[in-house]
């Protein structure tokens, strides 16, 4: 119970982090064009978003041609199925974030995310999805890191991005 909590909490944290660096304090002494020159711009960098998120309202759609995401269902974030395969991630982030991997969690069965709605699962489940948004692997139990890696490394797309990573001139 309390590594699920300490998940909780860690999760939540740079969402807390994320909406206190995108709220822009208003001076009431400014005048109107001052705190418009006060607010970010559009060609400042957009916060970088962590690893696992929670889905959310998230369409999958948002990922495609981008990311590879890989949604975790689960009816209870006390699933110890959930559990293990969160901390398998964690593990070894840097090994999937080099994937273009994002990490989508989604333990409300009563929300009825749009990730949800679309892939169905039943209880615990694991789906990889490529990024040409197909269903690449699903899976009702936890899968190692090196079992995700192989399997995203036999995609055709990762196989041209390692196949132009090689070819592009080192400096």
């Amino acid at each position: 119970m309390k590594r699920i909590l300490a998940f909780v909490l860690s999760a939540s944290i740079p969402l807390s982090a994320a909406a206190a660096e995108e709220a822009v304090p208003i001076d009431e002494t400014l005048s109107v064009d001052e705190t418009a020159q006060a607010a970010p711009t559009e060609d400042s960098q957009p916060a970088e978003e962590p690893f696992i998120r929670p889905v959310g309202e998230t369409e999958l759609s948002t990922f495609l041609w981008r990311n590879r995401p890989i949604v975790i269902f689960s009816d209870t974030p006390a699933d110890p199925r959930f559990a293990d395969q969160i901390a398998m991630l964690e593990a070894e982030a840097e090994r999937l974030m080099v994937r273009d991997v994002v990490v989508l969690i989604d333990t409300d069965p009563a929300a009825r995310s749009p990730a949800r709605e679309k892939l169905h699962p039943r209880g615990f489940q694991f789906v990889l999805i490529a990024k040409d948004g197909t269903v690449a692997l699903r899976k009702p139990a936890p899968l190692s890191v090196r079992e995700i890696t192989r399997t995203i490394d036999k995609m055709p797309m990762r196989l041209r991005e390692i196949e132009e990573r090689r070819a592009a001139p080192t400096r």
